[in-house]
């Protein structure tokens, strides 16, 4: 049995827990032997002999190239797609000219991430491209068809069957954000006053089962969805039974244009390994599966970290100068604004801050843990906005709730500071000025934090985008202002 495995390295592919081993070994093979190119091709250039020099020239690279090609054909897919993103990009381009094929190049470009999809794609041609599209289905097609150049997708369209051209123009149809998009049409359908034998010997006709098959789903002649087998019931009944007798209702049914978030709940709810989909007259187009909600959570995640941060889209790591400008500059200005607004706050009380000079060693603390409670507030009703669980007619519960909690936090942690201050600078007016900012900030900071994602609900925005932004501006702002806006009231006479 070894013996026959090491025939075959292209079909034996790596543990994905050793990820990162590949990762590593790749990396130096690769290092090593764009060197080695590097040390021969100048030793060719100055060798009396420059035929000779070609030729070892040539059988060292190639030597090496090969070595590298066969590592390469022991792992997965998605094991390359993660090397590729992990690389530089002319590391990148020499590693993916390694490893391109039709057979492979279409599985590693639905892999990879958008934004290296996008590189991956520009140092291919038309042919290439084609050829590595032909190889997909069409949900898998449809997902990367936006980076796709639209001759690609035309070709590709005139050259599948009329079945298969309708499944990618459905599937091209659906909004990324869409159980549809989830979708794919590997399910398999039986009837219900067929004998489970009859089913068995069905099955028996496929090469395999689609992947994540646990159960088969009953239809009429119309192809509406009447209920579903599972596997289990198949295996252990007796085969002279009749579909109907052992079916039931399907635990969940999605159609297939409601927001796939109602998805990832159902199958988080429910421990789903998968779902039929229906259109609006309950007739199965489809499925989704756990590995396609695992991933849309997984982006809608990375989205969230993203939009937090003020970043529009994901970025390359290694992407050019001027494409992670693009990406940055937008919420930098934003923040810029804000710094300058807050500096012009603290102007305003630079004749307070010259009379006491501890406002300035304080001022930072309040502002602070300000920012630190309102990006609290806001990730807790971001996420639970992405649950589902909560809507824009829970504004006033939620901002009732969070100034209470900041409340709390106020009278607690002010208190704390404020007798810290009273000790320090032997000021008793000072930590009582001290214990009403911090109450104060972190009160505003609590109405931000559930105002400014409720707001961007209600006019169907992403409630992430820019909310840590925002939040800091506000609570820098809005502390120093109470701060020495207190101060001056009550300490500078």
């Amino acid at each position: 049995m070894p013996d026959t495995l090491e025939e075959k390295p292209a079909e034996r592919h790596e543990a994905p827990a050793r990820v990162q081993d590949a990762l590593a070994e790749v990396t130096s093979l690769l290092r090593k032997n764009r060197l080695v190119e590097g040390l021969v091709h100048e030793q060719a250039a100055h060798a009396p002999d420059a035929e000779r020099a070609g030729l070892v020239e040539s059988l060292v690279t190639k030597q090496n190239r090969a070595l590298l090609q066969r590592r390469l054909d022991r792992l997965h897919p998605a094991d390359i797609a993660y090397i590729l993103e992990a690389l530089p990009l002319d590391e990148r381009l020499y590693l993916w000219d390694l490893v391109k094929s039709a057979e492979r190049d279409g599985e590693i470009l639905v892999e990879v991430s958008d934004a290296v999809r996008e590189s991956l794609i520009d140092s291919m041609d038309t042919d290439e491209l084609v050829a590595a599209a032909e190889t997909l289905e069409a949900d898998e097609l449809a997902a990367i068809a936006d980076d796709l150049p639209q001759e690609v997708i035309d070709d590709v369209f005139q050259k599948l069957p009329v079945d298969e051209r309708e499944q990618l123009r459905q599937a091209m149809s659906f909004e990324e954000d869409m159980v549809g998009a989830l979708m794919d049409f590997e399910d398999v359908q039986i009837r219900a006053d067929v004998t489970l034998e009859a089913v068995l010997r069905y099955l028996r006709r496929f090469d395999e089962l689609p992947s994540q098959t646990d159960q088969l789903f009953v239809v009429d002649r119309d192809e509406r969805l009447l209920g579903v087998l599972p596997i289990n019931a198949l295996i252990v009944n007796d085969p002279e039974r009749k579909v109907e007798e052992l079916m039931r209702a399907p635990t969940v049914k999605l159609l297939q244009h409601e927001k796939a978030d109602s998805a990832a709940s159902a199958f988080e709810r429910y421990d789903l390994v998968s779902a039929p989909v229906v259109d609006t007259n309950d007739r199965l187009v489809g499925r989704v599966t756990v590995d396609e909600v695992l991933d849309f959570v997984r982006e809608r995640g990375h989205e969230e970290v993203l939009a937090q941060a003020g970043l529009r889209e994901e970025e390359d790591v290694f992407a050019s100068v001027w494409s992670s400008f693009r990406n940055r500059w937008a919420w930098l200005a934003v923040n810029l604004v804000t710094a300058f607004v807050a500096s012009r706050v603290i102007g305003v009380f630079e004749g307070t801050i010259e009379k006491l000079v501890a406002l300035a060693a304080l001022m930072p603390i309040v502002a602070g843990i300000g920012g630190n409670s309102g990006n609290q507030t806001i990730t807790m009703i971001v996420r639970a906005a992405a649950l589902g669980q909560v809507a824009r007619e829970h504004a006033k519960k939620l901002l009732r709730k969070e100034a209470q909690v900041a409340l709390l936090n106020g009278l607690v942690w002010g208190g704390v500071m404020g007798l810290v201050a009273m000790l320090l600078y032997k000021d008793v007016p000072l930590g009582v000025v001290m214990v009403l900012a911090m109450t104060l900030n972190l009160l505003l900071a609590a109405a931000m934090g559930v105002l400014i994602p409720m707001t961007m609900l209600r006019y169907g925005r992403d409630p992430a985008m820019g909310s840590s932004v925002l939040i800091t501006a506000v609570t820098d702002s809005g502390g120093f202002f109470i701060f020495l806006g207190l101060a001056t009231l009550f300490l500078v006479r």
